[in-house]
C-alpha cells in the first residue's frame, strides 16, 4: 500500500515489463530471460545476447573502421610508385583523390562505430539498473537485513558504469583482431618475413601485458570492497546527522570515515601503479615493435627486395598497427574492472526474498473479513475491531504484527487458513504493516502520503486529519505541493511519524497493522490520534502496539503480552481492574507484578 519497506508486494518476483525509458533514450532490446547470474562472466554475456543485434552491428562497424586504417598506407605506396616514381601527376591525383575518399569513409565509420557503442553502453547500463531495482523490489523486506543502502548505492555509482563499458569490446575488440589480421595478410604479400614478425608480434604484445592484467583486476577488487564500504559509510553519516549533531558524535564518525578515506586512497594508489606501469607498457611496447619492424623493412628497401613505396606502406601499417594493440590494452582492462563489478551485482542478484511463495498449491484468501490467529503468542485478532497489544518489551509486539504480517515465517493463520498458503500478492494486498522505518521519498507532500497511485484532495485531507497531521500542511507556504526531502528530513520526528501514519489510514487496508503510532507525538497530539483513529478504522481489522492509556482506552480490545505470549485480553478498563501486571506496566509503576 505505499507505506513502509515492508509493505506491498515488494517481497514477490516483479510481474510485468520492465520500467519504460524515457525522453530521447535509445531503444532497448528486451532480454528473453532475467539476468544469467551464475558467474560474472556469464553475466556480462547476458549483456551482449541481449542487444545482440547491435553488438554485432558495432563489431562489423568497428572492424571495418579499423581495417580501413590499414588503406592509406596502401594508397600512399601506390602514389609513390606509380605517381612520383614515374613523374605520372594523374597517377599522382588519383591515387589522391581515392586517399581522400577513404579518409571521407572512415570518418563516417567511425562516427558510426561510435554512436553504436555509445548506445550500448547506455542499453547495458539500463539494464543493470533496471535487474538491481527490480532485485530491490523482489527483495522487499529483506533487502534492509542483507544490505545497507550504501552497498546499493555504490553498485549504482561505479558498477554500472564499469559493466556498461565492457559492451565497447564488442566494437574496438573485434576490430582490433581483424585489422590485426588484415594488415599481416597485407605484409605478407610483400614479405614473409615482414608478415610473420607481426602474426608473431602483436600477440606476443598482448600477451607480455596478462600477468599486469590479472593484478590489476586483484587490486581493482580491493578497491571496490573498500570503495563500497566508504560509501556505505556516508550514506549512513548523512542518514543520520541529526542524530549525531545531538549526541556529539559528528567528530567521531569524520575520524572513522578520514582512516577509511586514507585507507581506500593507499588501495587507489595501488591500482593505479599498476595501471600505470599498463599504459606505459602499452606505450613502449608498440613503440618498440613499431621501431624493430621499421628497421627491418629498410633494410629490405636498401638491398631492393622491396620498392621505395612498399617501404612507406610498411611504415604505415606498423604505425597502424598501434591502433589495435591499444584496443586490446584497453579492452583487456575494462573486461577486468567489469569482472569485478559485475561480481558485485551477480552476488546481489543472487540474494532470495526471506518470505516467498512457497506452497505448492496455493489457497485463496478469506473472501470476507475474518480472524488472524497467531499461535506462537497466542494472539487473536477479531475482525472489524481496533485492538491494541500491549507490552513491556516492544519487541515482542512488533515480533507479533511481523508474523501477522507475514513478514516472519509462522504458523499464523487468517480465517482458519495459514497465511504461508495464500499468495504473498493477496497478503499484501489485504494486509498492511506500518512502522516508524517506513520510507518518506523525496517528492512534494501530496505524493509522499499517496503512496502508489493519485488521490483526491478531500480523501488525502481526511486521512491528514485522522492523523491529526493537517497542521503540517497548514504550516507549509506550498501546502500539499510543498517539497519534501528524502526521508522527511526537514520534518520533526513527530512530524513524519504522522505523515506515516495519513499514508497508511489513505491506503485503507483490510487490515492495518501499526507499530507505534503515537509514540513520537506529544500528548496532545496523542489526545487527538487516540479519538480520531477509532472513527477512522471504524468497520475495519486494527491491530496498534501501545502503550499509551489514551489509545489503550479507545481499543476495542487489549492483549497483554508477558514474555511474548497473551497473558490477558480484555479492555482496558477490565484489564486495569482484574490484571496487577497490565496496571503496573501502563501506569508506569517501576515493580511490575507478574
Amino acid at each position: 500500500m505505499g507505506v513502509t519497506p515492508r509493505d506491498t508486494a515488494a517481497d514477490t518476483p516483479p510481474p510485468g515489463p520492465a520500467v519504460p525509458e524515457a525522453g530521447a533514450a535509445p531503444k532497448v532490446e528486451e532480454p528473453a530471460e532475467f539476468p544469467d547470474h551464475r558467474s560474472p562472466a556469464r553475466f556480462l554475456w547476458w549483456h551482449v545476447v541481449s542487444q545482440r543485434r547491435r553488438a554485432a552491428l558495432a563489431a562489423v562497424l568497428g572492424s571495418v573502421w579499423m581495417v580501413s586504417l590499414a588503406l592509406p598506407p596502401y594508397l600512399l605506396s601506390r602514389a609513390v610508385d606509380d605517381g612520383l616514381r614515374s613523374g605520372d601527376d594523374g597517377a599522382v591525383a588519383r591515387w589522391a583523390g581515392a586517399l581522400l575518399g577513404v579518409g571521407l569513409a572512415s570518418a563516417w565509420l567511425s562516427i558510426m562505430r561510435h554512436r553504436t557503442m555509445t548506445r550500448a553502453r547506455n542499453d547495458s547500463a539500463l539494464r543493470t539498473v533496471r535487474s538491481v531495482v527490480r532485485q530491490s523490489v523482489r527483495l522487499g523486506a529483506t533487502l534492509p537485513h542483507r544490505l545497507t543502502a550504501g552497498e546499493v548505492l555504490a553498485i549504482g555509482i561505479g558498477d554500472v558504469a564499469a559493466i556498461a563499458d565492457v559492451m565497447t569490446i564488442a566494437g574496438p575488440g573485434v576490430g582490433a583482431v581483424m585489422c590485426t589480421v588484415a594488415v599481416a595478410v597485407v605484409l605478407l604479400s610483400v614479405s614473409p618475413l615482414l608478415g610473420a614478425v607481426v602474426l608473431i608480434g602483436v600477440p606476443a604484445l598482448v600477451l607480455a601485458l596478462g600477468p599486469l592484467l590479472n593484478r590489476l583486476r586483484g587490486a581493482q577488487s580491493a578497491y571496490r570492497e573498500r570503495q563500497g564500504e566508504l560509501t556505505m559509510s556516508v550514506a549512513d553519516i548523512a542518514g543520520g546527522l541529526r542524530v549525531l549533531a545531538g549526541l556529539g558524535g559528528k567528530e567521531a564518525y569524520g575520524r572513522r570515515y578520514r582512516r577509511g578515506s586514507r585507507a581506500l586512497l593507499a588501495d587507489g594508489y595501488r591500482v593505479a601503479s599498476v595501471a600505470s606501469w599498463i599504459d606505459a607498457i602499452a606505450v613502449g611496447l608498440p613503440a618498440l615493435f613499431l621501431a624493430a619492424v621499421t628497421w627491418l623493412g629498410a633494410r629490405m628497401a636498401v638491398d631492393g627486395a622491396i620498392s621505395p613505396g612498399q617501404l612507406v606502406a610498411v611504415y604505415g601499417y606498423v604505425t597502424v598497427l598501434a591502433v589495435p594493440v591499444t584496443s586490446f590494452v584497453e579492452s583487456g582492462h575494462q573486461l577486468g574492472l567489469g569482472l569485478v563489478s559485475a561480481r558485485r551485482v551477480t552476488d546481489f542478484l543472487a540474494l532470495e526474498p526471506e518470505i516467498t511463495d512457497t506452497a505448492e498449491h496455493p489457497r485463496e484468501p478469506p473472501a470476507v473479513p475474518a480472524e488472524l490467529y497467531d499461535p506462537a503468542s497466542g494472539t487473536r485478532i477479531e475482525p472489524g475491531v481496533l485492538t491494541a497489544l500491549a507490552s513491556g518489551r516492544p519487541a515482542d509486539s512488533t515480533a507479533v504484527l511481523d508474523r501477522l504480517g507475514r513478514y516472519t515465517a509462522s504458523d499464523t493463520t487468517w480465517g482458519g487458513v495459514r497465511l504461508d498458503t495464500l499468495p504473498l500478492t493477496a497478503v499484501r494486498e489485504r494486509i498492511l504493516v506500518a512502522d516508524n522505518e517506513a520510507h518518506l521519498f523525496s517528492g512534494t507532500l501530496r505524493e509522499a502520503v499517496e503512496g502508489r497511485e493519485p488521490r483526491e484532495s478531500a480523501a488525502i485531507g481526511r486521512a491528514l486529519h485522522a492523523a491529526a497531521a493537517e497542521d503540517i500542511v497548514q504550516a507549509l507556504p506550498s501546502g500539499l505541493g510543498a517539497p519534501l526531502s528524502e526521508q522527511g528530513r526537514s520534518l520533526s520526528g513527530g512530524q513524519r511519524q504522522r505523515l506515516r501514519l495519513a499514508r497508511a489510514l489513505l491506503a485503507d487496508p483490510e487490515v492495518l497493522l501499526a507499530v507505534e503510532p503515537t509514540s513520537a507525538v506529544d500528548a496532545h497530539t496523542e489526545a487527538l490520534l487516540a479519538a480520531r483513529l477509532p472513527a477512522a478504522r471504524a468497520g475495519r481489522t486494527t491491530v496498534v502496539t501501545t502503550l499509551s492509556p489514551l489509545v489503550l482506552a479507545r481499543a476495542d480490545a487489549v492483549c497483554h503480552l508477558v514474555d511474548g505470549r497473551v497473558a490477558a485480553t480484555g479492555t482496558h478498563q477490565e484489564l486495569l481492574a482484574t490484571s496487577p501486571g497490565y496496571r503496573a506496566l501502563v501506569t508506569r509503576d517501576t515493580e511490575e507484578s507478574p
